[in-house]
C-alpha cells in the first residue's frame, strides 16, 4: 500500500506539508532583531520552538476533547511559554459550557492557588496566540476551597450550582487554567485530577478529518509563538524596550483581581562587565522576580539562582530587598543569574495581599558593585552557594514530577 491509496491519504499529506512549511517558517523566527547574535540567545530560541513543539499535539490534540478531559501541564522546568514564572506551576484543561466537570484532589501547601474558568477569546490585532487571550469568567482561590481534614477537595465545574466548592460556565467557557505560586522550597502542589461527571464511553478515536484540524491547530500554535514573542508585551504588554533596565510604573487592574496577580516586566541590557542592582522595599504579601531570556520564557530554574520570592531574598539592614543581575556569581545571597546572556526580561509579580513595591534600578560596573551595596550586604562563599542551589534544585524537583 502507498501514498493514495487511502480515501483521506491526500487531507491528512496536505495537512502534515503545511505544518512542516510552518514550522520551517517559525524557526526562521529566531533570527528576528529583537534577539541578540550570540550562539547562545540564537540556541535559547530555537530551544524556545522545540520546547513547545513538544506540546504542540498535546494541545491541539490528546487533551483537546472537552468531553474527555485531562489536565495539562503548560510549563515546566524544560518547557516555557508566555512569561512564565519561575515559581509556579501552570497546567490548563480543555473544557466546554454544557458539560459538567469535577476535579479532585490535595489543595497541596502552594501559598497561591487558583483555578480559573476561560471564556471566549477577543478578536483582534492585540489577541496572542492561542491558547492565551481567553477572558476569566470566574474563579476560586485556594483559601475560598472547603478542604476535608486529610487535605483533600473536590470541586465542581458546569452544571447545577453545588455549593461553594463550585464554579459557574457559559456557553463561552472553553479551559481551566490552574496556578500554583510557591514561596518556600518545603512547599508542595497538589495533585489534581478532572473528569466529566456523566462520562459513559471511551474516547473516540481521532478521525483523519480531527487529525487533519489538530495539524493546522498547532501549526498556528508554533507560527504564532515564534511571531508573537518577543514583541507582543512591547507592543501590548507595557514593556519598554525603548528604556532598559528600568520597571514601568504598575498599578493593580480589574483584570489582575481576577487573576489574583499584578505584574510589572523591565527590558534589561547588560555588558560584559556590568551589573544591574534592583531594590525595593521588603513588604507584606507574596512576591516573585523570575529572570527570563528574549523570548519571554524563564531561565534555568532548576538549575540556576534566576528567581526569588520573600521567603528566599535577604533583606539588608535599611529594610530594603536589592538583587544583582550578573553574568557571573558576584558573591552576593541575592545574585540573580544572566546564563551569559546579554539581553532579558525581568519581572515582578505581586498576588495582591498587601502594597505593591515601588523598584528602582542603578546600573553599575562590577568593580563599582561592593561600593553600591550597603555594607550589611548578606554574603555567600563558594559552598554556601553550592547548598543554596542544592536547595533550589530538590525544592522545584518536588513541584513538578522530575
Amino acid at each position: 500500500m502507498a501514498l493514495g491509496d487511502g480515501p483521506d491519504d491526500e487531507a491528512l499529506d496536505a495537512a502534515w506539508g503545511d505544518f512542516c512549511d510552518r514550522l520551517k517558517a517559525a524557526g526562521r523566527q529566531s533570527f528576528k532583531d529583537f534577539n541578540a547574535t550570540s550562539g547562545a540567545q540564537r540556541a535559547d530560541a530555537f530551544r524556545f520552538l522545540t520546547q513547545n513543539l513538544g506540546q504542540a499535539f498535546d494541545l491541539a490534540l490528546e487533551t483537546r476533547d472537552p468531553r474527555y478531559p485531562s489536565i495539562h501541564a503548560f510549563c515546566t522546568p524544560t518547557r516555557k511559554l508566555g512569561g512564565d514564572c519561575a515559581d509556579f506551576t501552570y497546567q490548563q484543561a480543555w473544557i466546554d459550557g454544557e458539560s459538567a466537570y469535577r476535579i479532585t484532589g490535595t489543595r497541596g501547601t502552594a501559598r497561591f492557588f487558583n483555578i480559573t474558568v476561560q471564556g471566549a477569546r477577543p478578536v483582534g490585532p492585540h489577541v496572542l496566540h492561542e491558547p492565551f487571550g481567553d477572558v476569566p469568567e470566574a474563579n476560586v482561590f485556594g483559601h475560598q476551597l472547603n478542604i476535608e481534614p486529610d487535605g483533600t477537595f473536590a470541586l465542581y465545574i458546569g452544571g447545577p450550582e453545588r455549593g461553594p466548592n463550585w464554579l459557574p460556565t457559559t456557553s463561552a467557557s472553553r479551559k481551566l487554567f490552574i496556578r500554583q505560586g510557591f514561596d518556600n522550597w518545603d512547599e508542595r502542589p497538589g495533585q489534581l485530577r478532572i473528569e466529566r461527571v456523566d462520562m459513559d464511553s471511551p474516547k473516540p478515536v481521532p478521525t483523519a478529518a480531527r487529525m487533519v484540524e489538530a495539524m493546522g491547530w498547532a501549526g498556528e500554535f508554533v507560527t504564532g509563538l515564534m511571531t508573537s514573542w518577543p514583541e507582543f508585551p512591547f507592543t501590548s504588554g507595557g514593556v519598554d524596550s525603548e528604556h532598559p533596565n528600568t520597571f514601568p510604573a504598575t498599578d493593580a487592574t480589574a483584570a489582575d483581581a481576577k487573576r489574583g496577580r499584578t505584574a510589572a516586566n523591565m527590558y534589561w541590557e547588560l555588558g560584559p562587565d556590568d551589573a544591574l542592582i534592583v531594590e525595593f522595599d521588603a513588604h507584606e504579601g507574596l512576591w516573585m522576580i523570575t529572570n527570563m531570556g528574549v523570548f519571554f520564557t524563564s531561565m534555568d530554574f532548576l538549575y540556576r539562582p534566576v528567581s526569588y520570592t520573600p521567603s528566599r531574598a535577604s533583606v539588608d539592614g535599611d529594610g530594603k530587598v536589592r538583587l544583582v543581575l550578573a553574568h557571573d556569581d558576584p558573591g552576593v545571597h541575592n545574585w540573580v543569574d544572566t546564563q551569559g546572556f546579554e539581553r532579558g526580561n525581568l519581572t515582578y509579580r505581586h498576588m495582591l495581599d498587601g502594597e505593591l513595591a515601588v523598584l528602582s534600578t542603578r546600573l553599575v560596573t562590577r568593580t563599582e558593585l561592593d561600593d553600591a551595596l550597603p555594607p550589611d550586604t548578606k554574603r555567600v562563599n563558594a559552598s554556601e552557594r553550592t547548598q543554596q542551589l542544592w536547595e533550589r534544585f530538590n525544592g522545584v524537583r518536588a513541584r513538578f514530577p522530575l
